[in-house]
C-alpha cells in the first residue's frame, strides 16, 4: 500500500505523532507502578499494523514482523533469567517493527544513550526534594529496580525523529 517513494523521514513522520503518547504512557507508567500495562504494548504493534502498510513497502512491512518475533523471544529468556521484566520484553518486541534491520546498531547506540540518561534522570530526579514529594507515591522510588520502560519509550522517540531528520537512506523507520 505504501507509495514506492517513501523514504524513512515520512514513515518517521507518520509514526512519531501516534507513537508518542504511547512511548510516554510506558515511561510515566512504569515509573508510577514499575508495570508497563499490556494495552499500551497492544497499542505499540496496533499503530504498527495499521500505519505500518501505508507508509513502509509491503514487503518490508511484512517483514519487520518478524523482528517482533525476535525480540519477543530473546525477551523471553532474559525474562526468564531475571534479567528483565515480563512488560519490559513485550514492549521492546512491540517496537521492534518499528526498526529498520539495517538501523540496528544505531538502535542499539540509542538505547545504550536512553538507557544512561533515563538511569542518571530517574536517580538524580529522585535527589531532589519538590521533584520527589510531587511523585511520592511512585512505585520506582522504593524499588531497587529501575523502570526500564522509560529507557525503551526513550529509544523509540529517538529512533524515529532521526530517522525524521535523517536524510542518509540508511535510517529507516
Amino acid at each position: 500500500m505504501a507509495d514506492p517513494i517513501a523514504t524513512p523521514a515520512t514513515a518517521a513522520a507518520a509514526f512519531l505523532p501516534l507513537v508518542l503518547p504511547i512511548a510516554l504512557w510506558v515511561a510515566w507508567s512504569d515509573m508510577k507502578f514499575m508495570k508497563i500495562p499490556n494495552k499500551a504494548v497492544l497499542a505499540l504493534a496496533a499503530v504498527f499494523l495499521v500505519a505500518g502498510p501505508f507508509v513502509l513497502p509491503l514487503d518490508d512491512w511484512l517483514w519487520r514482523w518478524l523482528h517482533l518475533l525476535v525480540v519477543l523471544a530473546v525477551g523471553f529468556l532474559m525474562n526468564m533469567g531475571r534479567l528483565i521484566g515480563a512488560g519490559d520484553a513485550k514492549f521492546a518486541a512491540a517496537m521492534a517493527p518499528f526498526v529498520a534491520l539495517e538501523d540496528l546498531r544505531l538502535a542499539l547506540a540509542l538505547f545504550a544513550a536512553s538507557l544512561l540518561g533515563a538511569f542518571a534522570s530517574h536517580r538524580g530526579l529522585g535527589l531532589l526534594g519538590p521533584f520527589r514529594r510531587a511523585t511520592a507515591d511512585w512505585e520506582s522510588w522504593r524499588r531497587r529496580d529501575f523502570p526500564m520502560g522509560l529507557a525503551l519509550a526513550g529509544m523509540l522517540i529517538l529512533y524515529l525523529l532521526a530517522a525524521l531528520s535523517a536524510a542518509d537512506p540508511g535510517v529507516s523507520p
